[in-house]
């Protein structure tokens, strides 16, 4: 089975392209939005292509909404089989979490209900993804901001018989971890002490936005920020814990010039440095 390197890694941008052309950078891989590529051609694919050439690549889904009632969009599947099959991508994950209804697109990831009903369907809908696309996926756990009062099962635990039912891996989100314990006053070390980390095949590191309530702070996951420094001491506990991973730094908003983002990716490959020496002692 084709894996990522265990190096860090950036979010590919347009925008970054002739920096990256011009700097080739010593980077792990990059990863892109599978809903951007799924046209014939163009420049959005010219500029792919090229970057393929030189590294490796992980595919990041935001639109099957595997958490939706309803079942997959079987076109859309079909479109992201013809992207997978066209670049041969190290990694393809996606999010725990519903993105439509009926026949209408939502712009976000919206949370489900942990229960055995919601359990059974995002199993049914990991096993039709892995199906139609002939390869293991990675499942994202959540950045979320409310409960639901139906659930009667963990989020770590749901993402754990995820993995034993369908056999998927897991991508760890620190900062959704760290987003939503901070929401639901509840502790992100214990947290990903339940989370099953044998089953992580990738770990993104993202930047929030802070507002203030009345009853305590509110985190929102907007990737448009550099990683928080609490992010980041999560992040070195979870290497320590594992050894090195690949590791994403998402940053999709108010995106910054090049040599920012790879400033993070540099800290980032330090931690996973201080991981392999920790590893062989």
């Amino acid at each position: 089975m084709i894996q990522l390197p265990a190096a860090a890694g950036v979010g590919f941008k347009p925008e970054h392209f002739a920096d990256i052309r011009a700097m080739s950078p010593d980077l792990g891989f990059f990863e892109i939005h599978a809903e951007n590529y799924m046209g014939a051609g163009g420049a959005p694919h010219a500029m792919l292509e090229a970057l393929r050439a030189d590294y490796a690549l992980s595919l990041h889904g935001v639109g099957l909404s595997i958490g939706g009632a309803r079942g997959l969009d079987v076109d859309h599947l079909k479109r992201l089989r013809a992207l997978v099959d066209r670049y041969q991508p190290e990694s393809f994950s996606e999010h725990l979490a519903w993105a439509s209804h009926g026949g209408d697109y939502l712009n976000d990831l919206l949370p489900l209900p942990y229960t055995p009903e919601t359990l059974s369907l995002v199993c049914d809908h990991v096993d039709q993804v892995q199906e139609a696309l002939g390869r293991r996926m990675l499942l994202e756990n959540p950045a979320t901001y409310v409960l639901f009062h139906d659930s009667t099962i963990p989020e770590a635990e749901f993402l754990r018989e995820v993995v034993r039912r369908t056999g998927c891996g897991l991508l760890l989100d620190v900062n959704n971890v760290f987003v939503s314990t901070t929401n639901h006053r509840t502790d992100a070390r214990r947290y990903l002490a339940d989370f099953p980390l044998e089953a992580v095949g990738e770990i993104h590191l993202g930047g929030h936005a802070e507002e203030e309530l009345p009853s305590g702070p509110l985190l929102i996951d907007n990737h448009g920020a550099e990683v928080a420094e609490p992010v980041w001491v999560l992040f070195e506990e979870v290497i320590a814990r594992t050894g090195p991973l690949p590791s994403l730094i998402e940053w999709d908003n108010d995106v910054p010039a090049f040599p920012v983002l790879l400033a993070d990716a540099v800290r980032a490959e330090e931690i996973l440095r201080k991981g392999r020496v920790d590893a062989v002692a």
